[in-house]
């Protein structure tokens, strides 16, 4: 229930109904624990502490509350190496797609199109499909370890490939058809994919888009193709000849085949999930069926309250992780709500449309899309009928407390979970409760299983403000970098706090609750999209106008400031390098990698090992001063570096 809409900062704004903690997640698993012997006390931070100091016991039974079964050799939870050696439930057997598919009735999906068609997908019609799918693959050749790839908006179709893979114990990855040629083959020509799954064109924006052009350069570039499958009934535009046989999605699927499963051992690759570091090709994160398939049970039936029967909308394009989580909620028994095109078009409101008319149960959005219906002055509550929403979970990036605020002003008395985890995890470190109550501004608590801490820069834990770190191993971490011999995926986690997983986050744990506060890399984080700035370099360096460019994503207060610093080559035009540039990022990679602003500077500053400083310029972008930032002696240049404070000093003098 509502306490006060108009909480301060750190007030408690909502609060549970004590009466109905019994039917939640945390109150069904803190029963089910009850009845097996184990005492966790009474409430969920004891529930917390206990999962974190018996991780074996704690996974081992939320398995089977889960009702998740192996096969295989009973043995160890997981084995005594450190991260990120730690292997878990050896010898263990299982599907993915077993558990998403088996023993649910009714509606599985409700598929929304842009242009107010609606699909409803049964469960039975779904298995058929998948059925089919997964047959028609394996005459083609396609094994386990063998990797199926899409290019698809989020559609049935999306669904069923990611299905049918698993189902064969094939490697799954998907990228969103607005990802420019170069962005997808830098992906998908890493995995060397025996079948493609592909839109010929797609809606966006009240638009179908021609993706032909693409495809062709796409496929060109994939040596390994055996095989494609267009999905065009989404879209008017026609397919183009193909380089090795293609078929159309309804002849893959016209034949019946029995649903069958390969059973594959816990850490078997499930799917290859895509987050770019700032240098070298994209990072390709394989994760496990297992590891999956645990974490996104726990987030849905704990830290989501997700329950058979319910509707579940998290607005997520097929290139986020968050679609994963999405269809992973066909494993509760819940109905997946999936929208193709642009959520927001042609307004904001229509998310709030939809959960109106869909009755739509759980809701996910980024905090951007809250801040945005915020500053349009939208009333959701006065608007439509939201009875049916019990539930709305915010990701991507910080929620302000103007933000919390406003939900509770304007959606309704619900339970506000504000979430943080990652691709890299396939999960949370940490979310909500809904038997806690909800403070202004404030992530509720650590997530089940989860040891987070905040450590300072010497590696010591600290309550105040420092590095999200994880001290011990989960599930879902990753398996591997696709490709990588170990060192990259080192690096990218494990290189400051040796056997410990540091993520990138700042984090701070409070009284009230927990405060993430932005990346500490320099990894992009735009309304909860993580973009390589790997990706932009490639395509905008490559024009002749441009010697070299800096992109960083500074987080300031609820915006977000995505500029790009280009050095302009010798003799190039200023306005004609910027109409380049843009051109360039829309046509090689999407609108999304847009800057929020071109500045031409002297040059690019770098370490003296030649490595751009991007963190110190977001930092100054934040208001850091020169000398904090970085150690002007490991500096190739430090004059063209206070070039660079200077400009930020004048952005913040002006801005309001």
């Amino acid at each position: 229930m509502i306490t006060d809409a108009h909480a301060a900062d750190g007030e408690v704004i909502w609060q549970p109904e004590p009466e109905g903690s019994a039917e939640t997640g945390v109150g069904r698993f803190a029963a089910f624990l009850d009845r097996q012997g184990i005492d966790v006390g009474t409430g969920y931070n004891e529930l917390w502490q206990w999962s974190v100091d018996e991780p074996e016991q704690f996974w081992e039974l939320f398995a089977r509350f889960a009702g998740i079964e192996f096969g295989g050799t009973e043995g160890p939870v997981c084995t005594a190496e450190p991260m990120p050696h730690t292997r878990w439930f050896p010898g263990r057997t299982l599907n993915f797609a077993r558990h998403l598919l088996q023993g649910h009735e009714g509606n599985a999906l409700i598929v929304l199109s842009e242009d107010g068609t609606r699909e409803v997908i049964t469960w039975d019609t779904l298995r058929r499909e998948v059925a089919s799918l997964a047959e028609h693959l394996r005459s083609r050749g396609v094994g386990q370890g063998d990797r199926v790839v899409a290019i698809l908006p989020n559609v049935t179709e999306a669904v069923i490939g990611l299905l049918a893979s698993a189902s064969i114990g094939a490697i799954w990855s998907i990228c969103a058809p607005e990802f420019g040629p170069g962005a997808i083959v830098s992906r998908f020509a890493q995995l060397g994919p025996k079948v493609v799954i592909a839109a010929p064109g797609y809606m966006l924006g009240g638009k179908d888009r021609d993706r032909r052009g693409e495809l062709g350069e796409i496929f060109a570039q994939l040596p390994t193709l055996e095989h494609v499958i267009w999905v065009k009934r989404h879209t008017s535009v026609p397919s183009i000849p193909t380089p090795v046989p293609a078929i159309d999605w309804a002849q893959a699927v016209v034949e019946p085949a029995e649903l069958a499963f390969a059973d594959v051992e816990f850490s078997h690759p499930l799917w290859v999930l895509f987050s770019s570091g700032t240098t070298g090709v994209p990072k390709g994160i394989v994760h496990g069926h297992g590891g999956a398939l645990l974490e996104e049970m726990k987030m849905l039936l704990i830290h989501s309250d997700l329950r058979p029967g319910d509707r579940y909308l998290n607005v997520a394009s097929t290139s986020w992780v968050l679609w994963n989580s999405l269809i992973s909620a066909l494993a509760v028994g819940a109905t997946a709500v999936l929208v193709d095109g642009n959520p927001t078009f042609p307004s904001l409101d229509r998310v709030w449309q939809i959960a109106a008319a869909e009755y739509v149960t759980v809701l996910g959005v980024g905090a951007g899309f809250v801040h945005s219906c915020a500053k349009s002055g939208l009333v959701p509550k006065n608007d439509h009928n939201l009875g049916a929403l019990k539930s709305l979970q915010v990701t991507g990036s910080p929620l302000s407390a103007d933000g919390y605020r406003w939900v509770y002003g304007n959606v309704g008395d619900i339970w506000l979970s504000s979430m943080s985890g990652g691709t890299d995890i396939a999960s949370i470190f940490v979310g909500g409760s809904p038997t806690l109550p909800v403070h202004v501004g404030y992530i509720q608590a650590p997530a089940l299983g989860v040891r987070v801490e905040s450590w300072d820069d010497a590696g010591n834990p600290t309550r105040g403000k420092g590095e999200l770190v994880v001290t011990k191993a989960m599930p879902s971490m990753p398996l591997s970098f696709w490709g990588d011999d170990g060192s990259r995926y080192h690096e990218s986690y494990f290189a400051m706090y040796p056997g410990v997983w540091r993520h990138g986050d700042y984090i701070e744990f409070t009284h009230q609750g927990i405060l993430i506060h932005g990346r500490s890399d320099s990894t992009l984080n735009r309304n909860g999209l993580r973009l390589g700035s790997a990706d932009i370099y490639t395509v905008v360096e490559a024009l002749p106008e441009v010697t070299e460019a800096l992109v960083v994503g500074a987080e300031l207060g609820t915006d977000y400031y995505m500029p790009l610093f280009v050095h302009l080559a010798e003799g190039a035009n200023a306005e004609v390098a910027q109409e380049s540039i843009t051109r360039s990022i829309r046509e090689n990679l999407s609108v999304r990698y847009l800057p929020d602003e071109i500045i031409f500077m002297p040059g690019i500053p770098h370490t003296r090992t030649g490595k751009k400083l991007e963190v110190p310029i977001k930092r100054l972008l934040q208001g850091a001063q020169l000398e904090t930032v970085a150690d002007l002696g490991s500096v190739d240049d430090p004059a063209l570096l206070a070039e660079y404070a200077r400009f930020a000093l004048e952005r913040q003098t002006v801005s309001p």
